[in-house]
């Protein structure tokens, strides 16, 4: 059976540097990990390493619904690529591409079969770019 990739990308207005440890620190994934202003991110464990492994709690804020969102990293390559496959064992893959003060952060998922492409693809964007604008309106 093939598997349908998506791929969803925005270019961060900073260096790779600030985008890799905003990507990849508990306390600002807390802050950005959301695809709707009424889900939120109250907790979050990442061991950014091949073999270690990530989960965060992502829950509507009325307490309605809630699922935590975890799996094993395969490649850590900082600055460059994570790699990883989730605990139901979809892989992703996220590439990070600094040109000076600006990152494009790439990431291309397996797609699950309960939802429709185009919900997924809408979803992991809006994540993706409520990473870019807290990460380009927040100072270190």
């Amino acid at each position: 059976m093939q598997t349908t990739k998506i791929t969803v990308a925005a270019t961060v207005q900073a260096p790779v540097e600030k985008v890799w440890k905003y990507w990849t620190e508990p306390e600002h994934i807390m802050k950005w990990n959301n695809a709707s202003e009424d889900w939120h991110t109250p907790s979050a464990e990442n061991d950014v390493r091949a073999g270690g492994k990530f989960v965060t709690r992502m829950e509507a804020k009325d307490g309605s619904a809630g699922f935590d969102f975890g799996g094993t990293y395969d490649e850590v390559t900082p600055h460059k690529v994570l790699a990883y496959t989730m605990d139901d064992g979809r892989k992703v893959t996220i590439t990070f591409e600094g040109r000076g003060n600006e990152t494009e952060v790439t990431e291309t998922f397996d797609a699950e079969a309960a939802h429709p492409i185009e919900f997924q693809q809408q979803g992991w964007q809006a994540i993706v770019n409520h990473f870019k604008t807290y990460t380009e309106q927040t100072d270190d």
